[in-house]
């Protein structure tokens, strides 16, 4: 939207204040907050910030930074609504007091990848699916108790259809086209799908989704998380991501009709520049030392490092080609879970994609059996690898990578390496419950 126009739907929608957000390297949401007499300025200017408050950002001799709103974002906080007026929202892209936009921005390494997409004659288009659980709260805090003991689809026992309801309103408002929620496979796990797009609009709806469920949770009395593994024993939560690229005259560039797979040759190069790099990526789709806790055999979390169509087993799955729906031709990777930062994510999935197009990669043939299945002979006669097994291992293929470094940037590479190396040595000398129970007294 013009400015103009922008000024004319804030008088219209009763703007009072304007929440300017942006992500850190973590995935963060983050906002600053002015009143609407400023928003002239902030359009037109931008707003200066202290960058070096934020993670992976500028050290604190250089922090003044500038927050540009992007102005197809904005949309009314539904839950910041009152009698006084509203709160409006933009996404923002940080840049430094030069004017040039900030390459260590998050939001601005997807749009650097997908320029490059773009000079190769590609849209990059990605369906992200999070799944989260909603834990209730006892006197202010947060425990891992399940709001219900519902399962796959079920509808007597799921005791939140009214909360995803409430939710999926809220980001309508928010200008997110809901498709499908659902209760998921756990007790208290849910999933709501939005519309499949452009990368950088699903990621913007990516972190949008996940600070609007957890404040409508609130209202309802219970927390909203998205971390990736929360109870031993049970599902943990992904975040699947369907994508494809487009060519310049709209069609679908993954789609062969005189493929077995109905996939074109660029649609396998991708499939197989993003195997080639997954280990290295496992780092930005998986952050946390408790990612590492999801990604084991035996609860729909893929492990084995191959592909096949339809195979849930498998870590890249090209569902089923449906008759006259070639536009719909995708490969979903499993891997990514829902504490990942969606921008960073995306731009290192894409940059894999494309090494593998630029380099005429040929992956390997498609494993239509249950992976799970297999032992190891198996695994080591069709060459099945497997995903880093912690945070630490997921570091240490990351840093050998340039594909993945070259996607994140100097700066954004090596500060999110630290950050991750600082998080594993706090989690490698600390003393858990599980080691008390099984040491303190057999020692």
């Amino acid at each position: 939207m013009e400015i103009q126009e922008i000024l004319e739907r804030v008088k219209e929608d009763k703007v009072e204040f304007i929440s300017l957000q942006f992500s850190d390297i973590m995935g963060t949401t983050k906002s600053l907050t002015i009143p609407v007499e400023h928003i002239k300025t902030a359009l037109t200017e931008g707003i200066w910030f202290d960058g070096s408050s934020v993670e992976g950002f500028l050290r604190i001799h250089e922090s003044d930074m500038l927050l540009k709103p992007d102005t197809t974002t904005y949309a009314i906080i539904p839950w910041l609504t009152n009698q006084n007026g509203t709160t409006c929202r933009f996404i923002c892209d940080v840049h430094l007091p030069d004017g040039k936009p900030f390459m260590g921005d998050p939001r601005q390494i997807l749009k650097k990848a997908i320029s490059e997409a773009e000079a190769m004659g590609y849209t990059y288009k990605t369906g992200p699916e999070l799944e989260f659980f909603l834990f209730k709260v006892d006197n202010g805090s947060v425990k891992p108790l399940s709001h219900d003991v519902g399962g796959y689809f079920d509808l007597s026992l799921d005791k939140a259809y009214n909360i995803r309801r409430d939710m999926t309103y809220a980001l309508e408002k928010l200008g997110i086209e809901v498709e499908a929620s659902h209760h998921e496979v756990a007790q208290g796990q849910h999933e709501i799908d939005f519309k499949y797009g452009d990368a950088l609009r699903t990621a913007d709806n990516a972190m949008t989704f996940r600070f609007a469920l957890k404040a409508i949770a609130e209202q309802h009395g219970l927390y909203a998380t998205f971390m990736p593994k929360p109870i031993f024993g049970i599902n943990g939560s992904g975040m699947h991501v369907h994508q494809s690229l487009f060519d310049k005259n709209g069609n679908n560039a993954f789609f062969d009709k005189h493929d077995k797979y109905n996939l074109s040759k660029v649609a396998k190069s991708f499939i197989a520049g993003q195997l080639e790099h997954v280990k290295a990526m496992s780092a930005v789709l998986a952050p946390t030392v408790n990612s590492y806790k999801r990604l084991v055999p035996g609860y729909e979390a893929p492990v084995y490092i191959c592909w096949g169509q339809v195979n849930r087993s498998a870590l890249i799955r090209v569902p089923r080609h449906k008759e006259g729906k070639s536009q719909a031709t995708r490969a979903e990777l499993r891997c990514p879970d829902p504490s990942c930062n969606p921008y960073l994510a995306f731009a290192v999935m894409l940059k894999a994609g494309l090494d593998g197009i630029k380099r005429n990669l040929v992956p390997p043939e498609p494993v239509e059996e249950d992976v799970y299945d297999f032992d190891d002979r198996k695994l080591k006669d069709l060459n099945i690898t497997v995903l880093p097994h912690s945070l630490w291992e997921a570091i240490s293929e990351m840093k050998k990578d340039k594909t993945v470094h070259d996607a994140l940037g100097d700066h954004t590479f090596h500060k999110f390496i630290e950050a991750k190396i600082q998080e594993w040595d706090s989690y490698r000398i600390s003393v858990t419950d599980w080691e008390i129970k099984r040491y303190l007294e057999v020692t």
